[in-house]
């Protein structure tokens, strides 16, 4: 059993409080989830920069000192890169005026055996072991300004308690997914993926979920066609949710064996694993509240 909460801010007047508003939904989820925890955020100012690649790394030590990795990237990127190196909480964030593809090569030239858990322009990714809350408050979650957050609380049921198990999984530029539930397949997928070169930074379930949607992405898929193709080849009981630097996708299985609730307004977009995550958030009184459909996918842009 694993808890999401997914907030998509349409009101760009309510941009400054999407901290406070997801952290409150997130409150309600975690005890459906006490073993880790993981955000990602978008488009938080501080934390991301437009125009600029964003890397998360998992961790806050990198085995060197933040302005000792600034100077190397500078070593190994053009003069007007500028990269940047910040510790927030148990996440390590490096920034930099390049393609992302080209802030990768360097990081991993910089530090080796580094992993990546979040990439893009718009998205910043935290996760690690321990009470939700307290994951939250170390990232400072409640003071962050945004268009959308995507949470989830996780009671590991198929792989160990890590913090590179933990969700969302990042795989692709401002490409988030998180899930609840398992697929039973997952091995036979990670294998076909495995013969097309995709390389896959842990045994979770979830990241081959994460790892199918991006390929089929790459193929030309739209979200909602990728999502629809995930349901054909990956069996099992879920609950997904997918956020992309505009948009938001969620899915259920075909019998909808996990529980998912959706409150929709003029002014946001809002999931959650449990109703009472929802009861808080501005205007809920007069929103369309709705169970997802079994096997049917709802997209959302901003």
């Amino acid at each position: 059993m694993c808890g999401i909460a997914a907030l998509q801010l349409r009101n760009p007047s309510l941009h400054p409080r999407m901290g406070t508003l997801l952290s409150s939904m997130l409150c309600q989820i975690v005890d459906r989830g006490p073993d880790s925890a993981g955000l990602a955020v978008y488009d938080v100012p501080g934390l991301v920069s437009p125009g600029t690649s964003t890397l998360s790394l998992l961790g806050r030590h990198q085995g060197r000192d933040a302005s000792i990795i600034t100077a190397s990237l500078g070593d190994l990127l053009p003069s007007d890169a500028s990269p940047t190196v910040q510790i927030i909480g148990d996440t390590t964030l490096v920034n930099a005026a390049v393609p992302t593809d080209l802030l990768v090569k360097a990081v991993s030239e910089t530090l080796p055996g580094s992993t990546i858990t979040g990439r893009g322009e718009h998205v910043a990714v935290m996760k690690s072991v321990g009470h939700p809350m307290e994951i939250a408050a170390d990232h400072g979650l409640e003071s962050m300004a945004g268009s959308q957050g995507l949470s989830h609380t996780r009671m590991a049921t198929e792989s160990a308690v890590t913090a590179g198990g933990s969700h969302p999984f990042s795989v692709a530029d401002d490409l988030c997914l998180v899930h609840n539930g398992s697929f039973s397949n997952h091995a036979t997928v990670r294998r076909n993926l495995l013969r097309e070169g995709v390389v896959f930074d842990s045994d979770n379930d979830t990241e081959v979920g994460a790892r199918y949607i991006a390929s089929r992405l790459t193929q030309g898929d739209s979200l909602e066609e990728a999502l629809v193709n995930l349901g054909r080849v990956l069996d099992g009981f879920y609950t997904l949710v997918v956020t992309t630097a505009d948009g938001m996708a969620v899915v259920r299985d075909p019998i909808a064996c996990k529980p998912a609730i959706i409150a929709e307004t003029d002014d946001y977009v809002a999931m959650a694993s449990e109703y009472r995550a929802l009861a808080a958030l501005p205007g809920i009184g007069s929103a369309r509240i709705f169970e997802p459909e079994p096997g049917k996918v709802y997209t959302w842009s901003l």
